[in-house]
């Protein structure tokens, strides 16, 4: 057993105590990280005059090699290591003799592990902006070419009033565009370096702590060495980001459940994203959005079990904290996956306009702008709602739509009624004269795909 705390033991760990205590079947993921917060620790150390310039060197070729033979397969992470720090710390002793044994001056396994997790997350954050970019990517180029795409617009799930495909599709890009600034916001909370911190107090080596931030790319050390080895919070922000992000794919992959029945017949989903049944060999199911639809539960899970996990820990570090990494792992690529495999599957949908369409003009989804003609005539708001009430009622009964009634029809509901009515409840003229900021008007939606299109440039030349 690989430990790096026996001098004060004298007697082995049992067993099961070890394999219990032991992070390294999880943190071993780490190890790029582990690396590199080392490796700008020693170049601090020895520019503070605590290690000269040739332990310097000898450590940090030892870590690279560590990291080039675990890369190409030569050098395994085994269980034998207690964690990651572990096997890092031993295999450089193995190789390079005592210097390696220098390595872990002026610091403690808890900044260390408070910097690695940090190094972790903020790197994952920015792989999920990356597939949040993809995505939002994915669209705006189909809110560009569904600008007359019609369809029903729903509340309480049942139509409402016309919409475009385009504005539907816009309401999901408003949600992801937050997720992505949200991304943003959390980077800049958490960007700061907790190596230095030590155990909790610090330490009594001369440690240059901005130096080792910014070899690291961070905006600074911490603030306060207690708060730095006891700090989740970034990450409890992290995964609530995560379960948002979760919850707008879960509401996306319910309409396009929905959307995809034969009830609706809004959309066929490309084979490469569907499965069949093993008895009814008519079935082609929407698995992709109906695991994504239940993932979500698994990345609140994560946020759920880390807050309850802090919530009770005095100051500073405690073991409990180690439980912040299996859940959060799986949240992580949980997010990742369902990110990649539902933009694969929107770029291969077939939107069946015609149904949309239809269905738009089946749903009295126009309703709202009968009433608004009749007032148009000068009838009062009120009394034209009522009168379109029982309109609607008349075309149940007949199993009509308001177009599909005569002139003479409408007039025994209201004499106000004109020729000019068929064109004031067209689909066209229903969204088109829809012009404020945000409605489905294709002006006012051209607007917003330009901003939008302003939005993907910015982020793109930032990473870059």
């Amino acid at each position: 057993m690989a430990q790096l705390w026996g001098g004060r033991f004298t007697s082995e760990t049992d067993g099961l105590v070890y394999q219990f205590n032991a992070s390294i079947s999880f943190d071993r993921r780490f190890l790029n990280q582990d690396i590199a917060g080392s490796i700008a620790h020693v170049t601090m150390l020895a520019k503070c005059g605590i290690l000269t310039d040739k332990e310097r060197d000898a450590i940090i070729s030892g870590l690279e090699g560590i990291r080039a033979d675990v890369a190409s397969g030569k050098l395994t992470i085994t269980d034998e290591y207690e964690d990651i720090h572990s096997f890092v710390e031993a295999n450089l002793i193995e190789r390079i003799g005592d210097v390696g044994k220098k390595l872990h001056t002026g610091r403690s396994r808890n900044d260390q592990v408070a910097l690695d997790m940090k190094l972790y997350v903020r790197d994952e954050l920015k792989t999920v902006q990356e597939e949040l970019k993809n995505l939002l990517q994915t669209l705006h180029g189909m809110m560009e070419a569904h600008l007359e795409t019609y369809m029903p617009g729903f509340t309480h799930l049942q139509k409402a009033q016309p919409i475009t495909l385009s504005h539907h599709l816009g309401a999901y890009f408003e949600m992801f565009k937050r997720d992505y600034m949200r991304l943003d916001d959390i980077y800049e909370r958490m960007n700061f370096c907790p190596l230095g911190a030590g155990a909790l107090a610090g330490t009594t080596y001369p440690l240059d702590r901005d130096l080792v931030a910014e070899l690291l790319g961070f905006y600074g050390p911490t603030l306060n060495s207690i708060d730095s080895v006891s700090d989740r919070d970034y990450l409890i922000e992290f995964l609530s980001a995560l379960s948002l992000i979760m919850m707008h794919l879960s509401r996306f992959s319910e309409e396009i459940i929905l959307w995809n029945s034969n009830e609706y017949g809004f959309i066929e989903l490309d084979d490469s994203y569907s499965t069949g049944s093993s008895i009814m060999p008519q079935k082609k199911n929407p698995d992709i959005a109906e695991l994504t639809r239940g993932k979500c539960g698994r990345v609140y899970g994560a946020l759920q079990a880390l807050l309850t996990t802090m919530k009770g820990l005095p100051l500073a570090y405690n073991k409990d904290m180690q439980e912040d990494k299996e859940f959060s792992f799986d949240a992580i690529d949980t997010v990742k996956a369902c990110l990649e495999l539902f933009d694969g599957m929107l770029k291969s949908m077939t939107f069946r306009k015609d149904v949309m369409e239809r269905s738009a003009m089946k749903g009295f989804t126009n309703a709202t702008d009968a009433a608004d003609y009749l007032v148009g005539k000068g009838i009062p708001f009120r009394d034209a709602h009522a009168l379109i009430g029982k309109l609607v009622l008349y075309c149940i009964e007949q199993n009509k739509s308001i177009e599909e009634l005569s002139l003479a029809e409408l007039k025994d509901i209201s004499p106000a009624f004109e020729e000019d009515i068929y064109d004031a409840v067209s689909l066209e003229t229903c969204v088109g004269k829809r012009l404020t900021k945000g409605a489905p008007g294709p002006d006012a939606m051209r607007e917003v795909i330009q901003v939008n299109a302003v939005f993907l440039d910015l982020i793109g030349q930032k990473e870059n």
